[in-house]
This record gives structure tokens, sequence and C-alpha cells, in this order.
């Protein structure tokens, strides 16, 4: 998906941004084009709070690309001999 907010100012291109990452679909990356520097800190600074991760790519004199994609959680380990938690033992 893309968000074009240039000519927005803080905290629009954040709070659109946001707003547009609840309509994306799974897998699915956000492309915000932006020509407000400030929003190059917020957006990223934001986005890693709620999960995301982000680069910034530059599209032009003055505009950039700011990506925002869903980071994949790692795997939870498993300790050997460790009951799962539908297995576990419930205290007295």
């Amino acid at each position: 998906m893309v968000l074009d907010v240039r000519g927005e100012i803080c905290p629009y291109p954040m709070l659109k941004a946001v707003e547009a990452l609840a309509r994306l679909a799974p897998g699915e990356s956000l492309e915000v084009i932006t020509d407000h520097p400030p929003a190059l800190q917020t957006i990223p600074a934001y986005t890693s709070r709620l999960g995301y991760s982000s680069r910034i790519e530059p599209a032009g004199p003055g505009v950039w690309k700011v990506v925002v994609s869903k980071t994949e959680a790692p795997p939870r380990p498993q300790v050997a001999g460790a009951p799962s938690v539908k297995g576990a033992a419930s205290r007295p």
C-alpha cells in the first residue's frame, strides 16, 4: 500500500501512517511518501513500538519513502522436559 503525505506536517504523516497500517493485509508493507524531514524520525520511532520495522529510501530531491513492514516474532524456545501450557500441572 502506498500513502502519499507530501505537503503534510507533523503529526499528520505519522498519524496517517499508523491508521493505514491497521488496514494492511498480512505480509503487505506500507510505503509512506513524505517531504517532511521530521517524519523520517517520528514514523520509524512510533511504528517500531507497535512491532513494525522500517527503512528509509530517497525518492527524489527533498522526498523520501519510508517502508514499514510487520516484523516476525522469533519462535519461543522450548526447554527440554518442561511441560507445555496445556499439560502444566496445577499447584495445590
